[in-house]
């Protein structure tokens, strides 16, 4: 079609242009929608917006339409008539209508928009209510709700415009930690959709175990290992310093103890369904640890990762020597590899995605564009750009914009 033999495009209605905006409530069935806009259509009206929801089989469709002029109708000529007409069809199916008159479209949202995603593991009245009143608080208005899953968790998504985003997170983050739910806000826009490299913690994040203490429990030291663990906790030894100690203890055990391992190693609830879901949307997705390739690298090829990165244990004719080979993936390390890994994946770090548990984590979750801290310590949580508390990493799938209907479906059509 030459330019020249397009149609013009009907214009948006302005301030001064009547509308109807025409609302159905009652019992769904298959036909509804088609029959409201099949009633409509014998006005020649023009849809100006739709929106329906449906809550445990009850249907309510809002439908924004221009007013018929007095020439239009091929049934009726007036406003008056569609109104009669579209009760009618309403009553025959036992559906309640409500039509309101107006002028122009729906006024425009706010400056600064934001996807807050509330998880509750239960989501109480009382929760949905404080977060709301604590967006209306930063001048944010909520322009829409929708739930993105049911189980394991509660996860609803709330739509927010005339707030910035880091106001909405700096004001819902406290919120959240009162109420006991978890809170996530990122920026409106196509980079949300756009997100395409995720990059994980291992110990305490894809999987429940402390790998180190794997390994000591075969070495039985495992209290001495807790004990340099604490000293690393304290402040009295940096990262590599405390994995120097450690390690040292496992000097003398037979290669064999890291084919023992491996196969304690238990992934975290919903690590298979997280990394499954990731992979099936085209995303990369990546490990870096302060644990051991020994591990990380038997993980990779069983998840089916794009990258992984950790410490090497030296293994010296068929013996763990206690030391540790190459460079050492510390909390600076970690950042770097996130780096990395974006740079090897094509993918700018503002469209990455870091979780991990421990402050070892945070100069990657800083550096991610969105930090998640997972079941983490306190400080992780206060420093990381959102938190989620419940044992279920894939949860992490919702703040993504991913409903686990879309997970299922994609599950089921494997």
């Amino acid at each position: 079609m030459s330019a020249s033999q397009i149609p013009p495009a009907t214009a948006v209605p302005g301030d001064d242009v009547p509308t109807l905006l025409v609302k159905i409530f009652g019992k769904d069935r298959p036909g509804i929608t088609a029959g409201l806009f099949d009633t409509l259509a014998a006005y020649s009206v023009d849809v100006v917006d739709i929106e329906q929801v449906v809550t445990r089989g009850r249907i309510t469709l809002c439908a924004l339409v221009t007013a018929p002029s007095p020439a239009q109708g091929a049934t009726g000529s007036s406003e008056g008539d569609l109104r009669a007409t579209v009760h009618s069809w309403a009553e025959s199916l036992n559906l309640q209508a409500e039509i309101i008159s107006g002028r122009g479209d729906n006024r425009p949202r706010g400056t600064g928009r934001s996807h807050v995603t509330v998880l509750g593991h239960p989501l109480t009245a009382e929760s949905a209510a404080a977060i709301a009143a604590a967006i209306t608080s930063t001048g944010g208005n909520i322009d829409r709700i929708f739930r993105l899953a049911k189980y394991p968790v509660t996860a609803v998504e709330f739509a927010v415009s005339g707030a910035a985003t880091e106001a909405l997170r700096s004001v819902l983050a406290p919120e959240a930690a009162q109420l006991g739910v978890d809170v996530a806000v990122v920026a409106a826009g196509l980079q949300r959709r756009a997100q395409r490299l995720v990059v994980m913690d291992v110990d305490s994040t894809l999987i429940q175990d402390e790998v180190i203490e794997l390994f000591a429990a075969h070495a039985g030291c495992e209290a001495e290992v807790a004990e340099v663990t604490a000293a690393a906790m304290r402040g009295e030894l940096d990262f590599e310093q405390s994995l120097h100690a450690r390690v040292e203890l496992l000097g003398g055990l037979d290669a064999s103890v890291v084919e023992a391992v491996r196969k304690e190693v238990r992934l975290t609830p919903g690590a298979r369904t997280l990394v499954r879901t990731l992979k099936r949307l085209g995303y990369q997705v990546g490990v870096v640890s302060g644990g051991f390739t020994q591990v990380t690298d038997a993980l990779k090829e069983e998840l089916g990762l794009d990258f992984a990165s950790a410490n090497t244990l030296e293994i010296v004719d068929g013996t763990l020597t206690g030391r540790v080979t190459g460079d050492i993936v510390d909390r600076a390390g970690k950042a770097r590899l996130l780096r990395d890994f974006a740079q090897q994946a094509g993918v700018p770090l503002s469209q990455t995605v870091a979780i991990g548990d421990g402050a070892n984590d945070l100069d990657m979750l800083n550096a991610a564009g969105l930090g998640v801290a997972f079941n983490a310590k306190p400080v992780v949580r206060e420093a990381a750009h959102t938190a989620v508390n419940v044992p279920f990493l894939d949860t992490v799938l919702y703040l993504l914009g991913i409903t686990r209907d879309e997970v299922e479906a994609a599950d089921t059509h494997e």
